[in-house]
């Protein structure tokens, strides 16, 4: 099992100028400690499970994963996740690409359907009914995957979404692994089916992940999907685990391997997020031992 680290919060020690400096130390720690996934989110006003304020500090997501990029060398970089509504499909398969070719090939596409209303509303940006979302984030994938097909710059014509072209030059490095977040069972579980690289399932109970991939096998099996393709991880947040308490949270992720979860995230959410990764850190190898 591997393990990754999604940062949420950005009212870093020693306030706003001291940002750049720690989110330059995180990309150091995160590939010291040898974890495989670094994280932010895609939000524009914080939210309320952080346990913080609107008003608290958020950075843009792809801006900050660029600065990540310059800082690290290894590691894969993503957003967990994308909020379709936020960026036209064909600028974010622009973005994505940008990403992966000024990081040498370590961009994800993390992406869901979007759901913290008060943002939306209070910048301005269109949030549709959930099942026009949902509508939206199936074109935004089928696009994606068209951009990044080079034999392919021909039209898309959905009902959301028309492009004349879908031009991409130059290709990503590596085609983006797209990492669809939600357990919702008739829709998102669908989706991961039949376009995703990943999953991200909340690390409720290893009860309830069983049952989620148990649903994600069935719709496999209905679009001839191989279910051992899907690379299958999970956000640990029942509990949140520490550094202090770092070998029981190992321990209680050995029931999630058994079900094949390949990646956990973990998320700090102090004010000092690079010492915080440092105290994980010993983690990784614990986790690997695990399968």
């Amino acid at each position: 099992m591997e393990l990754g680290f999604h940062i949420p919060i950005f009212d870093i020690d020693g306030g706003t100028g001291s940002i750049a400096g720690e989110l330059a130390r995180v990309g150091a720690s995160a590939e010291a400690s040898g974890a495989t996934w670094l994280s932010f989110m895609d939000h524009f006003f914080q939210i309320e499970p952080t346990g913080l304020p609107a008003e608290a500090h958020m950075l843009e997501g792809y801006t900050t994963l660029g600065y990540l990029a310059a800082h690290t060398s290894t590691i894969e970089l993503g957003l967990l996740v994308t909020g379709v509504t936020y960026r036209h499909p064909g600028l974010l398969a622009k973005i994505v690409t940008t990403l992966d070719v000024l990081s040498g090939g370590r961009a994800a596409l993390g992406i869901g359907a979007a759901w913290f209303e008060r943002e939306h509303r209070g910048l301005g940006v269109p949030f549709p009914p959930v099942a026009e979302r949902f509508e939206r984030l199936e074109e935004t994938l089928r696009i994606c995957g068209q951009m990044w097909d080079p034999d392919n710059n021909g039209p898309f014509e959905g009902k959301h979404y028309q492009l004349a072209e879908t031009l991409c030059s130059p290709q990503p490095i590596h085609r983006p692994k797209v990492l669809i977040g939600g357990g919702g069972e008739r829709k998102t579980l669908r989706l991961v089916a039949r376009y995703g690289d990943a999953c991200n399932l909340f690390a409720s109970s290893p009860a309830d992940v069983e049952h989620k991939l148990d649903v994600l096998r069935r719709h496999c099996d209905d679009v001839g999907r191989d279910y051992d393709d899907i690379h299958k991880t999970v956000l640990a947040n029942n509990p949140r685990p520490s550094p202090d308490t770092r070998d029981q949270f190992v321990r209680a992720m050995a029931d999630y391997a058994k079900l094949g979860v390949r990646t956990v995230v973990v998320t700090p959410t102090t004010g000092s997020p690079a010492a915080w990764i440092d105290g994980m850190a010993p983690a990784v190898a614990q986790l690997a031992e695990l399968g």
